[in-house]
């Protein structure tokens, strides 16, 4: 389809000249305007809507050479034709192009010589034009790859994909897509600087789309999550890469877009793959984690004298599960505590965590105490298990009287809390899988109030922070027990987990009543 004539502005301070050649451009279907002075013709492009300048070299006021500079520095898009009836030598028509100017016409001027001239001229421009735009959106569209396939949760693909489409069209964005779980939501952005925002939206009755991508115009009012431009319609790229899933969608303004649509086609593909992928890793996660905590109790005994919680958390940035366990279980009048920590996070590193959680209540169940099941679990390690490392601490409890015994394997202390005070239980030994000797087990009361708590590093450390600041911060909020252990764990998660949790976590929290 041929581009429209497009708007002229004609400037010269002769009213006959003026009239000739806005006559002859009209007739050729141009929309023309007039202008006699440099200075109008400069505060009519300012005003905008001029693609072409028919520009006479002398004005009363400036040069048309100054016009025509002033235009190539403020207005680039914008393309000028001198006409002239006196710098005809071939001095004045190289200034006039080198001072850029598009094409430089000496009168006597034929009628057919200025139309093909300006259309020659603004096909030019217009090409350059869509040549430089596709260039910028396919750049945007590079960076809104990478930003999407970084995404680290699928609400924040959503967010990435609609302001990386905001910024490739400049314009609000929406982009619509279903989670693992069967829920559609839509990122949207009002605009290349906004704030992304993701809600729960559905598109409405899903047509039975084919594999790949549709384009398709709806109007603004099927849309109503954003405020579109008046009067503008939506292009909606529809993109699907399996039967099995659900349509993802890409809308934006009709007004903003080329003859195929390639940028918003190839952007709703990019966005589908990555989609995908996600809902892969969610997928894989949630079974990750399904398979995880079927390896922890599942139940807390109820113990008199005793008051129990306990929190599990799987490291929310990473598909594979972690090698954190606990144990609370009632054997012979005693309460055996344990928590631990295997090296890796892997589904190797949670078998390893199986056995050896089963290897504790193993040598437990037998009557050892606390210092000689670690010393045969790590035997057994390091027999079956070679290259294994572990941490591991462990408590028997009397709840009758208090009294504890405790040994650990190179594990972070437990804090002990009471009327306001907190003391971490040191117990140094080497980690299971190390052969070494092991020092006696710890013995102490725990007295009636005080709240043990038992830890994985997951809790406290962090990579930009040194551990003593994690433990600092911990003793912080533990001066302040709650009278609801579930409670206490709850504020330990909410002060001390950041969002997106990059280690498993294990917490036990104790208190003798």
């Amino acid at each position: 389809m041929e581009d429209a004539p497009g708007s002229v502005l004609v400037v010269d301070d002769s009213p006959t000249k003026r009239y000739v050649l806005v006559s002859w451009l009209t007739r050729a279907g141009f929309q023309v305007t007039e202008a006699q002075t440099g200075a109008e013709a400069m505060e009519r492009i300012s005003a905008g809507g001029v693609e072409l300048v028919v520009l006479d070299v002398r004005l009363p006021d400036v040069s048309g050479f100054e016009v025509c500079e002033w235009i190539n520095a403020e207005y680039p898009s914008v393309a000028v034709i001198h006409v002239s009836a006196h710098a005809v030598d071939v001095g004045d028509r190289a200034q006039g192009l080198t001072r850029g100017a598009d094409a430089y016409l000496a009168e006597p001027i034929e009628p057919e010589e200025l139309i093909a001239t300006a259309k020659a001229v603004l096909r030019y421009y217009r090409a350059r034009h869509r040549a430089e735009l596709l260039a910028r959106r396919m750049v945007e569209l590079a960076h809104t790859t990478l930003a999407i396939n970084s995404a680290s949760s699928f609400q924040h693909l959503l967010s990435e994909a609609a302001l990386g489409a905001a910024k490739i069209f400049r314009t609000p964005a929406v982009v619509v897509a279903e989670t693992v779980e069967g829920e559609s939501l839509a990122g949207a952005a009002a605009g290349p600087d906004a704030v992304p925002f993701v809600q729960p939206w559905t598109v409405g009755d899903e047509v039975d789309l084919p594999l790949g991508s549709t384009v398709r115009i709806d109007k603004s009012s099927q849309w109503s999550l954003l405020e579109w431009p008046d009067g503008d319609q939506i292009t909606v790229a529809a993109a699907r890469l399996r039967r099995d899933r659900a349509v993802l969608y890409v809308a934006v303004p009709t007004s903003v877009q080329m003859p195929g649509q390639p940028v918003l086609v190839q952007l709703a593909q990019a966005v589908a793959a990555a989609v995908e992928a996600q809902r892969s890793f969610d997928e894989e996660h949630r079974i990750a984690v399904t398979l995880q905590r079927s390896l922890l109790p599942q139940v807390v005994p109820t113990v008199a004298g005793l008051e129990m919680a306990v929190r599990y958390e799987p490291a929310s940035a990473q598909t594979e599960v972690g090698g954190d366990f606990y144990e609370l279980v009632m054997l012979d009048g005693h309460l055996l505590v344990a928590i631990g920590d295997v090296a890796g996070h892997s589904l190797h590193a949670a078998t390893v965590m199986a056995e050896v959680r089963h290897a504790v209540r193993a040598y437990a169940v037998e009557g050892h105490q606390p210092g000689a099941i670690l010393s045969r679990v790590d035997e057994l390690m390091r027999t079956l298990l070679p290259g294994e490392l572990a941490t591991v601490c462990i408590m028997l409890v009397e709840p009758e009287t208090g009294r504890v015994r405790m040994a650990s394997a190179g594990h972070l202390p437990p804090a002990l809390a009471l009327a306001g005070k907190v003391d971490f239980l040191e117990h140094r030994a080497p980690l299971l899988g190390v052969k070494a000797n092991r020092p006696e087990d710890f013995e102490f009361v725990l007295p009636r109030g005080a709240t043990l708590l038992l830890y994985t590093d997951g809790l406290i450390e962090r990579r930009d922070a040194d551990i003593d600041e994690g433990l600092a911060a911990l003793a912080a909020i533990a001066r302040d027990v709650d009278a609801d252990l579930e409670r206490f764990c709850e504020r330990l998660m909410v002060n001390l987990v950041p969002d997106e949790i990059s280690d498993d976590l294990a917490v036990v929290a104790l208190r003798r009543t």
